[in-house]
């Protein structure tokens, strides 16, 4: 199934939705109520329809998640993309927290943040957690299922840390209005046993910059799960972005400009394709 959080200009509310046939049948309730009964196998029947069904066409995709939910960003995440970066292989996960208002849905424009000259972009497979009874010897069984993201990050804010204190993360990636997730939630069944292996990329007008597969993850799905829920305990909604592979604008400093047009695309989920706003005041 594809679970989308949508809006008319009203308020905001979950469907079930078929891209190709342009339907969006609302449903009752949010991902607290019926998340953990999809996660569990319930499917559809799982689901109380609200309504009547739409056009998919005449709304807008928000970002799949409420603003109860946390969003965990893992980092340092394939070995190829640390080479970018110049930094041994750390021996662990690193995860940090995004702001939920750094969120923004599958075509809405990128804010461009006004202390910034190096805006980057990163494609990332997103996990969105459906249960929050997580069982550490099969973390697979929370997941709700999958969504894409573009972990857009401030490069010169991240370097920016006093020396001996470190990266400021915080800043490079919470940026408001400036991390595309989407364009919906797949379900887990949808998809082949275990860690999940697909293709994802980055272009940006047209010119491809990220082709990778999630198989090149350092750490998989239940490894990252494993390790941050025994830090911080996931809940219903949560979401879990799980690092990009190499090709970064950091690499090749060309960096993201107002106007450009960012597409990212993941295997078996769809496109986020987001423009680059003027430079915000």
């Amino acid at each position: 199934m594809k679970l989308a959080r949508c809006t008319d200009g009203g308020d905001a509310f979950w469907a079930l939705v078929d891209p190709d046939a342009d339907t969006a049948q609302p449903i009752a309730g949010g991902v607290s109520d019926w998340g953990p009964d999809v996660t569990r196998g319930g499917g559809q029947d799982a689901l109380t329809f609200k309504g009547p069904v739409r056009a998919l066409s005449s709304l807008r995709l928000l970002a799949p998640c409420e603003n109860t939910s946390k969003v965990v960003i893992a980092g340092a995440n394939y070995s190829k993309h640390l080479v970018e970066f110049g930094v041994a292989a750390p021996t662990q996960p690193i995860a940090f927290l995004k702001a939920y208002g750094a969120l923004i849905g599958a075509a809405d424009p990128i804010r461009y943040p006004p202390l910034t000259e190096q805006l980057d972009y990163e494609c990332e497979l997103v996990v969105v957690i459906g249960d929050a009874a997580i069982d550490l010897d099969d973390p697979l069984a929370c997941v709700l299922g999958y969504t894409a993201g573009n972990d857009v990050s401030a490069r010169d804010l991240q370097r920016s840390g006093p020396p001996g204190i470190g990266m400021d993360l915080y800043a490079a990636k919470s940026q408001d209005k400036a991390t595309p997730v989407g364009p919906w939630i797949v379900t887990r069944d949808e998809f082949a046993p275990g860690n999940p292996a697909l293709r994802l990329s980055t272009t940006v007008n047209g010119e491809v910059r990220q082709d990778g597969t999630t198989a090149d993850m350092t750490w998989d799905v239940p490894e990252l799960i494993r390790f941050v829920h025994q830090r911080v305990s996931f809940g219903v909604g949560d979401l879990l972005f799980t690092g990009t592979p190499e090709g970064v604008a950091q690499a090749s400093g060309r960096y993201l400009n107002p106007g450009d047009l960012v597409e990212v695309s993941l295997e078996g989920v769809g496109v986020l394709r987001n423009q680059i706003a003027s430079r915000a005041g």
